[in-house]
């Protein structure tokens, strides 16, 4: 390489090939990247250097990609003003726009008006481009309308830069003045003019310009057709779509054509064509890019996920965002959190969408302390949470395990970020608060919504139904429906739900008519089991049972386990083992139906059959889930068992317990012995009853805060009625409000009644 630079050197100061010399600067500029320093040596070394020879080696910068090193080259040159002419300027310009260099690209415009080369053509579009890449729309659109003349590339210049600018409008009307003036839209003028179509939802002028591009004769084009077939796929028009990629001739047709009518598919939710088609374009050898695969990762059950894992890793494409991101997504929705972090870990450049997709996935599992600690090292490693990052660990700190206090350290966080205005940010909180036990303060944070969508009003919906609060549930579905905002399938949900724990039986059958026959909503599994599960609680079990026979699919666990629930509440045993026997069939492993059958058969004195499950589950090797309760003091969670002495507070708990039932049988309190459904003494199913965890979590609380003092508890069983008669009397004589949260709703115990006026 030195040798050529000399011999360059030698021929330049002896004079006698200069054209010689050019030729050897230009051509090793060009092709050997890393010896600019030495070309420009050379280039101040040429005694008769002119403007060819300098916009040889500029362009020689521009084809490495070296914008600065081109800047300096031009302000370093000697002489480099009587150099200037119109191929030197435009190559300047293209750097200035490469660095987003606004107050040097003005510069170089005003020696672009002192040479008079502003208005040539290929000077004034690199002027267009420079400006509007560097966002001065205003400046570009004068330089563009001063100009005497324009060609397709500065008419294409133009379009772009308003489209990188986010002017959608002001592009289809350039696009109409550009046909209008009759210039000749290029092939590239119609890709970006549908590509902007597909954005904007512009069906109507996609139309024509299909008609225009078949008669310029682009129609054989495969990235014009691929174009138009994007267009009509975002205009949900699948029909136009598939005719224009069945007319495309196999060359034609790219990895994006593929991925596009394979996108088509998966949107209408047809996994035997995205799995014919994927097999197809492998078969062509058409090899699959990010895109593609990210697209067929939405699409399962069309091809396993796993198969689609091992093509990325075969292909070195699970390292990129886009596709860990997918994969990281597709094993969340299988509840894979330990496949998910892996993936998630593996990325490279991890974006904000793969760090709020890692959340949503600690999130699904419950996982309140991985969610935090994520979103800690997220912040640390200087990435800004957005919208959906906050949204995600919100609903993390639901979770049952999670401090009472968690979410709302995230609404402070939510303000600091100014994301409290944010739709989806508030309605996580409404239900955040709702899931924490705070209704109050989860209407607080509706009421200040300044807009609500339908997902704000499902959440407020679906809390007050959680709390039991039907009446009020219904009450700002009226409100709703006064905004404007349809009603969805979840809606319904959240009304019916509300009915079922309000005893509502005549509005939620009303609804349920009014969702199938007003609104055109086909029923799903959840809505049937909220009616189900309406009928039982009226004691309505015929008609549940008719509801059951009459749907359209056969009945999943959870209405069986409703069923069976209410059968054993009042006592119909002929329809409780109908149920016992299909929620088995079901889930033979789960313990809920054994143990419901069991009680039932206790509670009518049937000793005998509740002893054939007892063998039935010891032999099947289903061992019955404990009762536990837990209640947050403080910062400390503190959980129990029933007959719990392992709690350091032990003594002081069961002497408050005591103390508790003397003072409870002084006003009246009778112990339900019934509900013990063991064959033992009266004295000994008392004793039973008041070492239930809820009321050893209870004792806990009120020894251990001040008087007045809110108590909120958590069981993961179905409280049992006497223990709901205990937290009613003793919220009166304490004068505490006590909110219990059990597998069936929020019980809000207050001055001796609770809010579901004994009706759960």
């Amino acid at each position: 390489m030195n040798m050529i630079i000399r011999t360059i050197i030698h021929l330049s100061r002896s004079g006698k090939s200069i054209n010689s010399a050019n030729r050897a600067l230009g051509a090793k500029a060009s092709i050997l990247p890393g010896i600019h320093s030495d070309a420009h040596q050379v280039f101040d070394e040429i005694s008769t250097n002119n403007s060819s020879d300098f916009n040889q080696l500029l362009t020689s910068y521009a084809r490495n990609n070296l914008p600065i090193e081109e800047l300096q080259l031009f302000l370093q040159a000697k002489h480099s003003e009587r150099l200037i002419d119109c191929s030197t300027l435009s190559c300047i310009l293209q750097s200035c726009r490469d660095l987003s260099d606004l107050g040097l690209g003005k510069q170089f415009h005003c020696i672009c008006v002192k040479n008079g080369f502003d208005k040539v053509v290929g000077v004034a579009t690199s002027l267009i481009g420079m400006y509007m890449k560097c966002g001065s729309i205003d400046d570009g659109s004068r330089v563009f309308d001063l100009m005497p003349d324009r060609n397709c590339v500065t008419w294409n210049t133009m379009l772009s830069g308003l489209m990188i600018n986010g002017l959608g409008p002001e592009v289809l009307q350039l696009f109409d003045e550009l046909r209008a003036n009759g210039a000749k839209p290029t092939l590239l003028s119609y890709v970006a003019v549908m590509k902007l179509c597909a954005n904007l939802n512009q069906l109507l002028l996609g139309q024509q310009l299909h008609s225009c591009v078949i008669k310029e004769g682009f129609g054989s084009d495969g990235k014009v057709m691929t174009s138009l077939m994007i267009l009509y796929i975002k205009c949900m028009k699948f029909v136009h779509a598939f005719k224009i990629f069945s007319s495309m001739s196999r060359d034609a047709r790219s990895v994006k054509s593929w991925t596009a009518i394979i996108s088509a598919y998966v949107q209408i939710k047809d996994p035997i064509s995205v799995a014919s088609l994927f097999n197809e374009m492998r078969r062509y050898s058409v090899e699959p890019n990010a895109v593609t695969y990210s697209t067929l990762l939405t699409a399962s059950p069309a091809i396993s996920p796993f198969q689609i894992h091992a093509l990325v890793i075969k292909s070195d494409y699970h390292r990129e965002p886009l596709v860990g991101t997918a994969l990281l997504i597709a094993y969340t929705k299988m509840g894979r959190t330990c496949e998910s972090l892996s993936i998630f870990r593996s990325i490279d450049a991890k974006d904000i969408i793969a760090w709020s997709a890692m959340l949503a996935c600690h999130a699904q599992a419950g996982d309140s302390e991985g969610a935090v600690n994520l979103f800690k090292e997220m912040v640390m490693q200087r990435v800004k949470p957005n919208e959906y990052s906050l949204s995600s660990v919100i609903d993390a700190s639901c979770s049952a395990n999670a401090p009472t206090d968690l979410g709302k350290q995230f609404h402070a966080v939510t303000i600091k970020y100014k994301y409290l205005n944010s739709i989806c940010v508030s309605s996580a909180l409404v239900t955040m608060y709702a899931k924490k036990g705070s209704i109050e303060s989860a209407q607080k944070v509706f009421d200040r919504q300044s807009n609500r969508d339908l997902v704000s009003w499902n959440s407020i919906i679906c809390s007050y139904a959680q709390h039991g609060y039907g009446e009020r549930a219904l009450e700002i579905l009226r409100e709703m429906e006064k905004s404007g905002v349809e009603m969805d399938g979840v809606t319904f949900i959240g009304v019916l739900t509300g009915c079922a724990h309000a005893g509502l039986l005549e509005e939620g059958k009303r609804y349920f008519n009014s969702m199938v026959n007003v609104h055109h909503i086909k029923p799903t599994m959840e809505h049937y089991s909220c009616m189900i599960d309406l009928y039982s609680r009226s004691g309505r079990l015929s008609e549940a049972s008719d509801l059951i026979n009459r749907m359209p699919f056969p009945a999943d666990a959870r209405v069986w386990r409703t069923l069976l629930g209410a059968c054993r509440m009042h006592r119909n045993i002929e329809l409780g083992e109908i149920a016992a026997k299909n929620l088995i069939s079901l889930e033979p492993d789960n313990p809920a139906a054994y143990v419901l059958l069991s009680n039932m058969y206790a509670g009518l004195g049937k000793w005998e059959e509740r002893t054939k499950i007892r063998k039935m589950m010891d032999g099947r090797n289903v061992k019955k889930e404990a009762g536990c309760s837990w209640i947050q003091i403080r910062s400390t969670v503190h959980s129990f068992i029933a007959s719990d002495t392992s709690h350091p507070m032990s003594s002081k708990i069961y002497e408050k317990l005591e103390e508790m039932m003397i003072r409870l049988k002084k006003d009246g309190y009778r112990p339900d012995t019934d509900l013990v459904l063991h064959n033992v003494e009266d004295e000994q199913k008392e004793r039973i009853l008041y070492r239930h965890s809820e009321r050893l979590a209870l004792a806990l609380g009120l020894i251990s805060t001040p008087r007045g003092v809110p108590l909120q508890i958590m069981k993961n069983l179905r409280v049992c009625t006497d223990c709901h008669t205990v937290m009613k009397m003793v919220s009166a004589i304490e004068e505490r409000e006590i909110v219990v949260r059990d597998t069936s709703r929020f019980h809000h115990f207050k001055a001796g009644s609770c809010s579901c006026r004994d009706y759960w």
